[in-house]
């Protein structure tokens, strides 16, 4: 498929939203009488319909029951964020694999490139409680083929910093943990590798509650 017919191609969150539009005109409401009976903004409910924000699990929630679709919009919002996971796994595993040098901060979860494959699946099972298990396994092996980057030829300088927060919640119970923690210490005698952890003592800081991916030179 070509660049041009990807961005032909109608997305889920398209989908959702001309599915939604056209429920309302059914029903025969205007956006802002849909707005006002849902208890959401109009621009918000108007950005949904053109397909360039989801909607939240309340909101959907309450379309299904107002247009009584029985569930299947709540489904569909499920498939739609589902697959917006794999998509964003596959564009970065992409860029990382053409990356000159990867930088990444995150300041609540082990980057993706360090992660054994328990903490992996118990990040991606927590957050995606009701995807289908092959959707599940899909997504844990996608994550782990990405840290292939550290095993080319020429890979690229690998730099993290960590909030310490992510080295102190033990995602996937401790046994686990122990085994994370172990791995980015192996990791960390790569001579391209560079793992820094920014304290609890620094305080707040700019990006607190951020996590910038920057894989350079893709």
């Amino acid at each position: 498929m070509t660049e041009r017919e990807q961005d032909e191609r109608l997305t889920l969150r398209q989908v959702i939203g001309l599915m939604i539009q056209h429920l309302r005109k059914r029903a025969g409401l205007s956006l802002r009488d849909l707005a006002e009976e849902a208890r959401y903004g109009h621009s918000y409910i108007n950005r949904v319909e053109l397909g360039t924000q989801l909607p939240s699990d309340a909101l959907m929630a309450a379309l299904d029951q107002r247009f009584e679709m029985g569930g299947t919009l709540i489904q569909l919002l499920d498939t739609a964020r589902e697959g917006s996971v794999q998509e964003y796994g596959r564009k970065a595993a992409s860029r990382e694999a053409q990356a000159e040098r990867i930088q990444v901060f995150t300041s609540s979860t082990i980057p993706a490139l360090l992660q054994v494959e328990e903490y992996a699946s118990s990040l991606l099972r927590t957050a995606r409680p009701k995807a289908p298990k092959n959707h599940f396994d899909e997504a844990v092996a996608n994550r782990m083929a990405r840290q292939r980057v550290f095993n080319r030829e020429e890979r690229p300088p690998y730099w993290a910093v960590m909030d310490e927060s992510t080295l102190r919640r033990p995602v996937g119970g401790r046994a686990a943990m122990m085994r994370q923690l172990a791995h980015i210490l192996k990791v960390a005698e790569d001579s391209d590798v560079t793992i820094q952890v920014l304290p609890f003592e620094r305080g707040e800081y700019w990006m607190l509650g951020g996590q910038p991916d920057v894989p350079h030179g893709a």
